[in-house]
């Protein structure tokens, strides 16, 4: 039964990383799910041009040839030629709907870099019409790699997730991202990181592993270390308990599930309507909540 939240205030965010692989497709449908099954209605957005979130959830033919029909380029019509994104949403499971991505986002993005306000075009178009009037929450799936479509995803939203693997590259992902992408867009916009959020993590943290350098790089770092969701938060006390052999307060992070894996490539499904009994549902609604709040709130 979805939580009615009686004081929220819309809000768009987009998930992005400058590196692909580390996450970003499962957290952003995953979180889209949750604030759904919250608060009714949330629409995911697939601005990725490799189109995996909008081909493993069954929109093959949406991507391929537009879900309007006649062959027709929907993120072209929108972003470009100021269409109704209304006419080419599709429904995903419950309240969750999507605005699939299509073949040829490549040209769009051509496209945009010589349009009039070519970084603006998904906040006008897209989001400020269904944002606060069809739908309380809009969730984007970001293009890995620099652009306009990136640009209008951060532009349209001023709210960014950043996900995490523990894989080699973890550090260069998110040094590029906040240095190639939110520093240069904080000179001409508004644009906070709501959260960075570590997931697929699979061993305990008191051994020197991947996981536990990723979780101790982003729960020690100035700047960042306020972004950790609780679930996910390390504080210097429970590092000294780690070092002393004395920590027992559970695995931190989203942790590694078949179910998270096997709900979007097997079932075409976000993971609760695939298995929710799944125990790592509870990180995806503190990250819902998170994103209610605009910000993380430190449990006492």
């Amino acid at each position: 039964m979805a939580q009615s939240n009686t004081s929220k205030t819309p809000r768009a965010v987009c998930v992005g990383i400058l590196k692909g692989g580390f996450g970003k497709t499962t957290t952003a449908l995953n979180l889209a799910r949750e604030l759904a099954h919250r608060n009714e209605k949330a629409l995911l957005v697939d601005l990725d041009d490799n189109g995996h979130l909008t081909l493993n959830l069954g929109h093959r033919d949406a991507y391929q040839n537009g879900s309007g029909g006649d062959n027709e380029n929907h993120a072209e019509a929108v972003l470009v030629n100021e269409a109704d994104p209304r006419d080419y949403i599709v429904n995903v499971a419950g309240g969750l709907d999507l605005f699939p991505s299509h073949a040829d986002l490549e040209g769009v993005e051509s496209t945009l870099k010589d349009a009039v306000q070519g970084s603006a075009r998904l906040k006008q178009h897209l989001v400020e019409p269904l944002l606060g009037e069809d739908y309380d929450y809009v969730v984007i799936d970001c293009p890995a790699n620099r652009g306009k479509l990136n640009d209008n995803a951060m532009f349209a939203t001023g709210n960014l997730i950043i996900p995490l693997r523990p894989e080699l590259g973890y550090e260069t992902g998110l040094d590029n991202t906040v240095n190639r992408l939110v520093k240069p867009a904080r000179r001409y916009f508004d644009l906070d990181i709501l959260a960075v959020v570590p997931s697929d993590l699979q061993r305990r943290i008191d051994q020197a592993t991947l996981d536990q350098e990723l979780l101790k790089e982003i729960t020690t770092r100035d700047g960042v270390a306020s972004k950790v969701p609780n679930f996910a938060y390390i504080s210097p006390e429970d590092w000294e308990a780690i070092e002393a052999g004395e920590y027992d307060d559970g695995l931190p992070g989203i942790r590694h599930r078949d179910a998270i894996n096997n709900s979007l490539r097997d079932a075409n499904e976000p993971l609760r309507d695939f298995d929710r009994e799944c125990d790592q549902l509870a990180a995806y609604d503190e990250l819902a909540q998170i994103v209610e709040q605009g910000e993380v709130i430190r449990d006492e």
